[in-house]
């Protein structure tokens, strides 16, 4: 089985490099997609080993999805891992969220970050974090995400939001990603169940640190998420 992992990246110099090379201790063939950065970003990748496909311009999450799981298809992987640039995801899991795939149990597997604990850096300190290392508008935000997606799509999923993934090449292929921002993680789901696809859960350990907190959504851009979600269902 060939398995490509695309890992979508903006603006990400500090963290990609690492990311890149932890990920191909594990699996050999990564792109990573430089949706418009204005650093380094795609030269550290290059320069670890990744195969880089650049957007002239910043077009959002989806988008980035999208190019780099077309560009896996046409690389002939049987199975595709999307990870994050921003090194929350442990890649020692890759195989755990291929094992479902490749035993023939599912088309799609998330990795949750809500069936395990997840792992805080020691040295952040911000009384507004959660014990559990993220902050109270982070899951307040999931958990209206998950609401939103099982509502309006019929979509039964703990970590709606999750980055970490894979696809089997059925699922790759049948799931038309159309969004360019961050709704695109319910899209994909809302998607697998259009076609019927066996979606199945797998726990994950999740690495926050201040950086990686640091690149997710805002109360303005879940607000503009979840806006996006309702005119998708009744447009």
């Amino acid at each position: 089985m060939r398995v490509v992992v695309i890992i979508p990246a903006y603006n990400e110099e500090r963290t990609v490099g690492e990311v890149v090379r932890s990920v191909r201790e594990h699996i050999p063939d990564v792109f990573v997609v430089d949706d418009g950065s204005s650093d380094g970003t795609g030269d550290r990748a290059r320069n670890v080993g990744a195969m880089v496909v650049r957007h002239c311009v910043n077009r959002g999450l989806g988008a980035a999805l999208g190019t780099g799981i077309a560009a896996a298809l046409r690389a002939d992987a049987d199975a595709i891992v999307t990870l994050d640039a921003d090194g929350q995801h442990d890649p020692a899991e890759i195989a755990t969220l291929i094992a479902p795939i490749h035993a023939g149990f599912a088309d799609m597997v998330i990795g949750t970050r809500f069936q395990s604990p997840c792992h805080c850096e020691p040295q952040r300190s911000n009384p507004g974090h959660c014990p559990h290392g993220a902050p109270w508008t982070r899951r307040a935000f999931n958990r209206i995400a998950n609401l939103l997606t099982r509502l309006l799509f019929n979509v039964h999923c703990s970590d709606t939001q999750s980055g970490f993934r894979c696809f089997s090449r059925l699922a790759a292929s049948r799931i038309a990603i159309r969004t360019n921002r961050m709704e695109v993680s319910s899209e994909i789901l809302a998607e697998a169940v259009r076609h019927d696809l066996r979606i199945t859960e797998v726990p994950i350990r999740t690495i926050y640190t201040d950086y990686s907190l640091s690149k997710g959504q805002g109360v303005g851009e879940g607000v503009r998420t979840a806006w996006s979600l309702l005119l998708r269902r009744w447009l």
